[in-house]
């Protein structure tokens, strides 16, 4: 069956237009970036993390040391990332970066989070980017299945439990749960 079209809506991605978005690199940076990224990082291969935090810096990312990076993680563009030190990430981990993203140290990303940068302006019809960065403070725990939308700030220590929604920033030494994440009370009791 064929798709029709309504004349009620407004929306036409037809006129959606890329080319004020500033990706960071070249075409060949990008397709050598995929390749690679395919092979030591989307793959179930558990490629040691030397190999893959070299890769990373080669890409241009700012990487500490004490990083771990599980299986199946997929960043978009390393040369806009940046981990401190001691930064686990978990499997099938996605990092959709098209700005930058800042993860402190001591921070635990785990297993089908959704740190995502990108976003579209579904109040014009042509849709175009509304992109924005993200920070994840120092001790910062990113529970499974979470999604982090742009220009969110995450204050230091804090807990994002899982399956939880995030599209503003969340205050420091805090535990936040569901959709969207609401505050739910302190980490640390004596701070």
């Amino acid at each position: 069956m064929a798709a029709t079209s309504n004349p009620a809506s407004k929306v036409n991605l037809h006129e959606f237009n890329a080319g004020e978005f500033d990706r960071g690199a070249g075409k060949l940076k990008e397709m050598l970036w995929y390749l690679t990224k395919m092979v030591f990082f989307l793959s179930a291969f558990p490629y040691p993390n030397a190999i893959k935090v070299a890769l990373l810096r080669a890409f241009g990312a700012k990487v500490g040391s004490g990083v771990v990076i599980k299986p199946r993680v997929n960043i978009h563009f390393p040369w806009k990332l940046e981990i401190g030190n001691d930064v686990w990430i978990g499997e099938e981990a996605f990092i959709l970066n098209f700005e930058k993203v800042l993860l402190g140290s001591n921070i635990c990303i785990s297993q089908r989070a959704l740190l995502c940068g990108g976003n579209h302006d579904y109040r014009n019809p042509a849709m175009p980017y509304r992109n924005g960065p993200i920070t994840l403070q120092d001790g910062v725990w990113v529970g499974a299945c979470c999604f982090v939308g742009p220009n969110v700030n995450i204050g230091f220590d804090t807990v994002v439990t899982a399956a939880s929604v995030v599209t503003s920033d969340l205050n420091s030494n805090s535990i936040y749960k569901g959709n969207p994440a609401v505050y739910i009370k302190n980490r640390w009791n004596n701070i």
